[in-house]
């Protein structure tokens, strides 16, 4: 039932460095001279600013879903508060579904870039959107969720629009 998305990956840090030691064999074997000093501290340099999107991309827009929370970038929420896992968006319909406007998971101001929306009524009445690179699997996971725990059969009444 776990599924977990980290955000970037540390090794994405070794890419500047290691893009720098190809440079220095090609300076080497080109004979042009080799710029020791210049490269290495170009390679420090794009690790730390990498390091630095590496550490924030995996604080904002990792995703987690555990036994009994989901928690998207920095904000979590308990799978026992989600009433239910609204149908997804038909990209061919002109008009937004209500909760392609909710509020974003994870104190954004939108869905992060490459992440699929994933509407959720909660058992307050709220709805928000949660949000994962796959939007799938994120979907059927918090499916078999809500289906196994029988909230979304329990909770009906929100908002079908019969408050009487």
């Amino acid at each position: 039932m776990a599924f977990a998305e980290p955000g970037a990956r540390w090794n994405a840090v070794v890419l500047g460095p290691a893009l720098c030691v190809v440079v220095l064999i090609a300076d080497i074997f080109v004979g042009a001279g080799v710029h020791l000093l210049g490269l290495a501290l170009f390679a420090v340099v794009l690790a730390g600013f990498v390091a630095l999107q590496v550490l924030a991309a995996r604080r904002h827009a990792s995703v987690e879903v555990t036994a009994t929370r989901l928690r998207c970038g920095s904000e979590s929420v308990d799978l026992d508060d989600i009433a239910e896992v609204l149908s997804p968006a038909d990209p061919m319909d002109e008009d937004l579904q209500p909760w392609e406007t909710a509020r974003v998971l994870g104190e954004l101001t939108g869905v992060p870039r490459r992440r699929t929306p994933v509407g959720l009524r909660l058992v307050d009445g709220g709805t928000v959107r949660a949000w994962a690179r796959d939007g799938d699997g994120l979907r059927s996971v918090l499916e078999s969720v809500v289906g196994r725990t029988g909230r979304a059969d329990e909770e009906g009444a929100i908002g079908d629009g019969s408050d009487s």
